[in-house]
């Protein structure tokens, strides 16, 4: 029954792809985001605790394992031939997770130094960094202080009124925080495989929220989605290459986003309840499942260490 237990924490991302999908389509963006990004980071968890259970189990069924950690005896389970297989690829898949994690934070760090090196060297107006460069591209610049990096090509692109609504669109990310999202929604990707797919959803709702917001700030809905699509039309044959957590306008599925614009702007979280429930319920029974399991595993060792039982 345990093992049937740390199974589910397993198969429940798969389960949440459906109303993750959905829940942008028919909810204020802000909301989605943070249920979108609290669950997956639930769902990360509980995926990580079945597996670092599972390959504890697995390991303490060995003998000079079990001496080692200092029980009477290995530790039984009832599914003794099949646990060191799935034990051996629970850890497999932990070295690997933890491997290519490593990996993006390596990568993204770098990154991050190199964008705050190159907005460093050039004088800034207030929030603003103005790049020479041939390829069109702008976005928020995550730390202290804040930056919007934008590039002559990018402002050569655009009208004064699409640049006022462009520089709205990147305040609205580094107000909102939004590189933490973003960073949340990059970890849990790397702990399921279907949580790839929840960070594509994370990322988009964060472009919708920022979009949601330099609308407003500018107040004119219409001049808004001009100005992501003209920036991203102008940014699609540029190649650049930046960190995962610096968010910018011309990412994602923009006309998608320019559509959402150009449509009434989301009222009310009315539906959110609904949308989320089945989200929010993977992501609660994949944490609670885990823990559950990995509770009755302690008890087994307990026992197998002779503290209690025979």
């Amino acid at each position: 029954m345990t093992l049937v237990a740390l199974l589910i924490p397993l198969l429940l991302p798969w389960a949440a792809l459906v109303p993750a999908r959905r829940i942008l389509d028919r909810c204020p963006p802000v909301a989605a985001l943070w249920t979108l990004t609290v669950s997956a980071l639930l769902l990360a968890a509980g995926t990580v605790a079945a597996l670092g259970t599972l390959a504890l189990t697995g390991l303490l069924e060995i003998p000079a394992l079990a001496a080692l950690a200092e029980l009477v005896r290995p530790l039984r389970t009832p599914s003794a031939a099949l646990v060191p297989l799935l034990a051996a690829a629970a850890a497999g898949l932990l070295a690997l997770a933890a491997l290519t994690l490593g990996r993006s934070v390596v990568r993204q760090a770098a990154g991050l130094r190199t964008a705050r090196h190159q907005a460093g060297r050039r004088a800034a107006a207030g929030d603003l960094c103005v790049v020479d460069s041939p390829r069109p591209d702008a976005y928020a610049l995550p730390g202290r202080p804040h930056r919007i990096v934008v590039t002559t090509a990018m402002l050569r692109s655009l009208d004064a009124r699409e640049r006022e609504a462009l520089f709205a669109h990147e305040r609205a990310h580094n107000a909102g925080g939004h590189h933490y999202f973003l960073a949340v929604a990059e970890l849990a990707a790397h702990c399921h495989p279907a949580l790839r797919t929840v960070r594509e959803v994370i990322r988009l709702a964060a472009e919708r929220a920022a979009d949601e917001a330099a609308a407003t700030a500018v107040g004119d809905r219409r001049l808004t989605a001009h100005a992501i699509a003209r920036a991203a039309l102008a940014a699609h044959t540029a190649d650049t290459s930046r960190p995962a957590v610096t968010p910018a306008a011309t990412t994602g599925p923009v006309p998608k986003r320019v559509t959402a614009l150009l449509s009434p702007a989301p009222r009310t979280a009315r539906t959110l309840t609904w949308l989320a429930a089945p989200l929010a319920a993977c992501a609660l029974l994949s944490c609670t499942t885990a823990a559950t399991a990995a509770l009755h595993i302690h008890q087994d060792i307990e026992i197998a260490q002779g503290e209690t039982g025979s």
